[in-house]
Formats: structure tokens, C-alpha cells, sequence
């Protein structure tokens, strides 16, 4: 490789690294403003003034508010999701996955306030809790629906139960003060709507939660 290819390649290794930092930047000033209990009414123009750019620099890293808020919602879940995803991945009951995982994301709503609005904001708007946690929201219901676990119809009709429920809950766990068990109780009543008879719902929903595993694991097989 000449000096000149060298010095090439060192620029668009600069570029590439300037760029990533914009987006970091984009985002992290977007999750500022969607972190609030009035993200909700976040504009372009206020992520560019809070990211300190300029609204043509927006638009060079993202087509618009939908395109920033699933990015966003990306980079706020992926590593939760994952980590939700290899705690529950050995336990071969679906209804149980589902009850940890329903009552995961409401434990850390309940922890993390500018999380849980964040969620509030970006899902009024888009994809329910983002892209990732919505699809593998309705690959457990289809596993508990081939399993016999779950007595409904489509497995559609499961995910938007697990996440609209989910979500109401969170978004009344901000603003209402709810019971200490009110996680459980959301959960085991998601199992009820996805006809799980009562006695297992409640029993499941009421199991102590494992530990939170570490997003970087690899998940344990099913058996």
C-alpha cells in the first residue's frame, strides 16, 4: 500500500470515527429529551440544539424522527433485551418466560424513571418498545401457542396483549402510585388474557425473579 493509499485509508478512518460520534451525540441528546415526562413533543430541532449540531447535520445521520426513535429505542433495550433474553432462555415454559420478562422490563421502569419514559415517549409514537423486543414479544407467544401453553389465536394477539398491558403499566407505574406487588399482578393477568387458567397464572407470576443475567452471555439451550 503507497503513502498516498495510507493516507486515504487514515482519512476515512477519521470520517468514520467523526461520524460515529455525531450519531452518539444524536442520540444521546434524543434520549435526553425522550427521557422526560414531555419527550413525548421532542422535535428534530430540539435534538439538534441539545446535540449541539446543526438540523442539516441531523439529517445527515438520520432521516427523520421516526428513523432516530427506532435507533434510539435500539440503543436503549438491545443490551436489556438481550440480557432478559439469556436469564429466561433455559426455562422451557413459555408462560413463565414471559411473566420474568414482562416483570423485567417493569422492575426497571420502576428503577430507572428516564428509562421508563424514554419507553413511554418513543413507543406512543412507534414500534412498541422498538423493533427487537416487539418481534421476540410474539416469538414466545408462538412458542407457548405450539406448545399448548397458551390458549388464544394468533400469536399477534399475544404480543400486543404482553406489550400494550406492559406498557400502560409502565406508563401508569410514572405517574400513579401503584401497589408494591404491582408487577406480578400485571403479570399474572397478562397470563389470564393469554388464557392461562388463574391458579398457574398467578402461581407463575408470583415466582421469585432470577437474577439478571449479564447481555454478553451466551443464552442456555431450552430442554
Amino acid at each position: 500500500m503507497t503513502h498516498y493509499e495510507v493516507d486515504l485509508e487514515r482519512r476515512a478512518e477519521i470520517g468514520r470515527e467523526r461520524r460515529a460520534r455525531t450519531r452518539a451525540r444524536i442520540i444521546a441528546a434524543a434520549f435526553d429529551l425522550f427521557g422526560e415526562e414531555n419527550g413525548l413533543h421532542s422535535r428534530i430541532e430540539d435534538i439538534a440544539a441539545q446535540a449541539g449540531v446543526t438540523r442539516g447535520t441531523f439529517y445527515n445521520h438520520y432521516g427523520g424522527m421516526e428513523e432516530v426513535r427506532e435507533a434510539l429505542a435500539h440503543e436503549v433495550t438491545h443490551d436489556f433485551l438481550r440480557a432478559v433474553i439469556h436469564t429466561v432462555a433455559a426455562i422451557p415454559d413459555a408462560r413463565l418466560r414471559a411473566a420474568f420478562s414482562i416483570r423485567f422490563y417493569l422492575e426497571r421502569a420502576h428503577k430507572d424513571r428516564r428509562w421508563a419514559w424514554s419507553m413511554v415517549n418513543m413507543s406512543a409514537t412507534g414500534i412498541i418498545f422498538g423493533a427487537e423486543t416487539h418481534g421476540q414479544a410474539e416469538i414466545t407467544v408462538r412458542e407457548g401457542i405450539d406448545a399448548g401453553e397458551f390458549a388464544i389465536p394468533s400469536s399477534r394477539l399475544g404480543r400486543d396483549i404482553i406489550l400494550g398491558s406492559t406498557l400502560a403499566a409502565i406508563a401508569s407505574m410514572l405517574r400513579e402510585d401503584v401497589p408494591a406487588d404491582y408487577s406480578k399482578a400485571i403479570a399474572g393477568h397478562i397470563l389470564l388474557a393469554l388464557g392461562v387458567p388463574r391458579p398457574d397464572a398467578d402461581a407463575l407470576a408470583h415466582l421469585p425473579l432470577p437474577t439478571l443475567a449479564a447481555s454478553g452471555e451466551e443464552p442456555a439451550d431450552k430442554h
